[in-house]
């Protein structure tokens, strides 16, 4: 057993966790940063899914610093690969021309950019990184963490002690082991009156998960994998609320559940300077090639790639049989532990089926030159590292945001609601995927929201702050607060604040139910480039 001490502790290195790290450090304290994979950027990274954003991000709607990181995965292609010239003059570029997000690009370009914004903090000694770790155990007296014990995967523990502890990972795996109150899966209608509430509360109802996968297309070659062992439960699965097998290329349309048709083209002779990507104005899901395309060849000088990449993350792979999440009374370890098999199993069925059933546009069935890409995402089989998680666990609150906050329709188009402790903003659809409860997809328009600072405070623990998707939401609105630039932002600013609270000799809570402190930290978020304020835009 290792011991140390450091000023601020952030147990997991996804967005919120980089982002959390990175603000606390530029203040100027030291920082340990754990992180169970062994790469940083969790979303962007180690799960695989290409960002998604608000429609205005190319000008307003994110923090200084999540552009930072935007424009450095674009310096980054500009400056490693052979771009053509138009791409290379794009303020814009778009690496994989993907429909789904203005930023489509490959893991490992933003892993290159997070480690590079963390290097110079590393090298002075403020963030001290610690990859492989996962928090087993925490050490609490009272209302406050002491320390937290990490488990580094080779039999050995670490325990670190800090003055502020946030749980920035991917499941809100701190709450329960600190006994913070908080809540899983959904909230009965009856608990804040939101109307796609169920009746009853349903702690064991999150949003599926989902195993990503990275693929290139060689025709003429044979890359078909092993058939999995699961395949054929996968290929005659069909839930109640869909079309045909899940399977397939019919799907619901997550906004209007209609049933839709999904098409399959790889390597379409598109240029890809002519793609928009623009969720407000289309979804852009109905053609998976192109959706989350990761690289478009077409992009670069002739002869540099032979095939795009592109990413799976469609409704196809999405699995939600069994909770990924130990829930008392509901889910065990071993449930978790199946249920992620069973989401692997499930996107390896789906790559099998592509390379032997899927029917093509010429009418043959199968793309047997589907290759999977395992130097992309740094995983067996072309697998994403970790599991792209949706929902964590939330904590219990000062400010829950509910369906009442953000919905369209029950604020009307540019109902923005305003919050005197505005520590942020976001904008996106109300966008939650089929759940472990049975439930279809709730796809429904919402406004663009001020993120309240109280969100940010449990209802009882003084210094374990949340920095991730486990702020205080419910399972309606975490469905708009749980994409990239919200997850950072809200990471950064649990970073300045505990920063904060150290500098001046107070306690997070203290920061918002004091008008002075509240002031001077609104101050410092606007003098670090964390927009509070949302512009006159209307919701989509």
């Amino acid at each position: 057993m290792t011991q140390s001490s450091t000023e601020i502790l952030v147990v997991g290195g996804g967005l919120g966790g980089v982002a959390a790290a990175l603000a606390a450090a530029r203040s100027g304290r030291r920082v340990v940063l754990s992180e169970e994979t062994d790469w940083i950027g969790g979303q962007l990274t180690s799960q695989a899914v290409p960002p998604d954003e608000n429609p205005w991000i190319e000008r307003f709607g994110c923090t200084a610093s999540y552009r930072q990181v935007r424009e450095g995965i674009r310096a980054y292609y500009r400056r490693a690969y052979p771009l053509r010239a138009e791409a290379a003059a794009s303020p814009e570029l778009n690496p994989g021309a993907g429909r789904v997000s203005k930023l489509c690009h490959e893991p490992r370009a933003a892993l290159a950019v997070l480690e590079e914004l963390l290097a110079p903090h590393r090298a002075a000694g403020r963030i001290t990184l610690l990859t492989g770790h996962r928090p087993v155990a925490a050490h609490t007296d009272g209302d406050e963490v002491r320390a937290v014990e990490l488990d580094d995967g080779q039999g050995g523990r670490h325990t670190v002690q800090a003055a502020y502890v946030l749980d920035a990972t991917e499941n809100g795996d701190l709450l329960p082991l600190a006994g913070a109150e908080h809540a899983t899966g959904a909230e009965s209608r009856a608990e804040y009156g939101e109307p796609h509430a169920p009746e009853t509360a349903d702690p064991a109802n999150l949003q599926g998960i989902t195993y990503c996968f990275a693929v290139s297309h060689h025709e003429g070659e044979d890359h078909t994998i092993e058939r999995p062992a699961a395949y054929d439960f996968w290929r005659s699965y069909r839930p109640d609320f869909w079309p045909g097998p899940l399977v397939g290329f019919a799907a619901p349309d997550p906004r209007t559940l209609e049933p839709a048709i999904r098409t399959f083209d790889p390597n379409p002779d598109v240029d890809p300077l002519d793609v928009a990507a623009d969720q407000s104005a289309d979804a852009g899901d109905k053609e998976l090639w192109g959706f989350r395309r990761i690289l478009a060849r077409r992009l670069y000088r002739p002869g540099a790639f032979d095939s795009d990449i592109t990413l799976a993350n469609w409704p196809l792979n999405d699995y939600w049989l069994k909770p990924a999440l130990e829930i008392d009374g509901y889910a065990d370890a071993d449930t978790v532990r199946r249920a992620h098999e069973e989401a692997r199993q499930l996107s390896l069925s789906v790559l099998y089926w592509l390379q032997t059933e899927a029917p093509r546009p010429d009418g043959g069935a199968g793309f047997p030159g589907l290759r999977p890409r395992p130097d992309v995402t740094g995983a067996e089989h072309g697998l994403a590292k970790a599991a792209y998680v949706r929902e964590s666990r939330r904590i219990k609150a000062v400010t829950t945001v509910t369906e009442h906050d953000v919905a369209m329709d029950l604020v009307g188009p540019r109902g923005i609601v305003r919050r005197h402790d505005a520590a942020g903003i976001g904008s996106y659809r109300i966008d939650l995927h089929p759940s472990t409860g049975g439930d279809t997809y709730i796809d429904i328009p919402s406004v663009p929201f001020e993120i309240p600072l109280g969100a940010l405070l449990p209802v009882r623990m003084r210094n374990l702050l949340p920095a991730g998707k486990n702020a205080g939401t419910t399972h309606i609105t975490n469905g708009c607060f749980r994409l990239h630039p919200v997850e950072w932002n809200i990471g950064e600013t649990a970073g300045r604040l505990a920063a904060f609270s150290l500098d001046n000799g107070t306690e997070p809570h203290a920061v918002r139910e004091k008008d002075d402190l509240l002031e001077r930290f609104s101050a410092l978020l606007d003098r670090t480039g964390v927009e509070r304020r949302w512009p006159d835009v209307r919701g989509y």
